[in-house]
């Protein structure tokens, strides 16, 4: 029995440290992983990870074709870097675990910088600020973010938004006393809020007056101002890319020296960016 136990322990340690060195070696190779560069020059392409019906910065136009602020931007930087952009759509509340598995990238989307991100990636210099606002009915009875007592709120899952309505509960959170319902995309969230599902949308000032300005709405809307502080968009690295980062802040650059982030911002907002 005695020589039965030994051999049964030393069995089960042998797995056990079998175990334990798989798994170290992956944690290795996740944490010694090289910069991209070299292999994006030898395909020639850069994979792009985007949410298309986010307007006005990646969205489908009436045609189906893939237009938008960002999607404008990411074409002249990496064509002028020799790349050729391939838009990949995902599930916005995976962008991070796409870009860390190698699926994409890079996320170029209206993505916000904030601490949290920061943790697991890198980001560009901004580029463009935003503010959240509310989306409600002409017609509701919210005109600051206290009347959303009693009231329905949207998010968007893995939005800038439904991070800060968290992380800042101060400016709207402290209000609600019933469950935000959150979305995949915004486009479902604010057609339930023009059949009367919910009673706002927590969303970027950009996206809001965009789709105002250019779908025909069932129900007339409205912005509501918050408090919320101002956010800043950045392309979204894996962080041992330090090269692809340096490149694309240097075409970010020139892409506003040389005016063509003007033109864009004009095309898309109605605004020099």
């Amino acid at each position: 029995m005695h020589n039965k136990k030994l051999k049964l322990l030393i069995g089960n340690g042998l797995v056990l440290v079998i175990l334990a060195l798989i798994i170290g070696g992956l944690s290795y190779r996740m944490s010694h992983r090289q910069d991209s560069w070299h292999t994006l020059q030898q395909r020639k392409t850069v994979v792009i990870g985007i949410d298309d019906t986010y307007v006005p910065m990646g969205f489908r136009d009436k045609k189906g074709h893939l237009v938008g602020y960002d999607v404008e931007l990411a074409r002249a930087t990496f064509e002028r870097m020799g790349l050729k952009p391939k838009f990949q759509t995902i599930d916005w509340s995976m962008n991070q675990t796409e870009l860390a598995t190698g699926h994409i990238d890079v996320i170029w989307n209206g993505y916000t910088i904030n601490a949290e991100r920061k943790q697991k990636v890198a980001f560009s210099n901004p580029y463009h600020s935003d503010r959240l606002v509310l989306l409600t009915k002409q017609s509701a009875p919210i005109r600051q973010a206290s009347d959303m007592k009693n009231k329905n709120l949207a998010v968007q899952s893995g939005s800038s938004g439904f991070d800060s309505l968290n992380a800042q509960p101060q400016y709207l959170k402290k209000y609600l006393n019933r469950k935000v319902s959150q979305y995949d995309t915004y486009d479902k969230a604010i057609n339930d809020l023009q059949v009367g599902r919910v009673d706002a949308v927590l969303i970027d000032r950009d996206y809001a007056n965009y789709y105002m300005t250019h779908e025909q709405l069932k129900t007339p809307l409205r912005m509501v101002q918050t408090a919320f502080p101002k956010d800043e968009y950045g392309v979204g690295f894996r962080k041992e890319d330090k090269v692809l980062r340096e490149r694309v802040n240097r075409q970010l650059m020139e892409l506003q020296q040389d005016g063509t982030e003007s033109k864009l911002g004009q095309k898309y907002f109605g605004t020099a960016n």
